[in-house]
């Protein structure tokens, strides 16, 4: 049996049960199909794995990407200045999904390049 919560396609809450043949939110009250909830939710864990550039141009482990704004190093005196140039980054989870020479950074401040 699957035990991950169902996620609820109206309010995005994962109060939810089943009744019969569909899901039902315990919060907002909207019903929808057992088999519609399975397979919208299997879409949206995908499409929440992709890491996305400012551009909206996913990326993958070992592009180049070129920074986009200032950015100031935690615990450090230097910057990350705009247009620095960072090849072969990695692909990581979390809100700095993106390694680079020691550096985790957030996917927003970067572009594809």
């Amino acid at each position: 049996m699957n035990t991950t919560p169902v996620i609820c396609p109206q309010c995005t809450l994962d109060e939810t049960h089943i009744e019969g043949a569909n899901h039902v939110c315990d919060t907002c009250g909207y019903e929808w199909p057992a088999d519609v909830a399975d397979t919208a939710q299997a879409e949206t864990a995908l499409a929440e794995d992709i890491v996305r550039d400012a551009n909206g141009v996913a990326l993958t482990d070992g592009d180049t990407v070129v920074v986009i704004k200032d950015l100031k190093v935690k615990g450090s005196s230097t910057t990350l200045k705009v247009g620095t140039k960072i090849k072969n980054i990695r692909i990581g989870a979390g809100d700095h999904a993106v390694e680079a020479g020691g550096y985790r950074l957030k996917a927003e401040f970067l572009r594809k390049a």
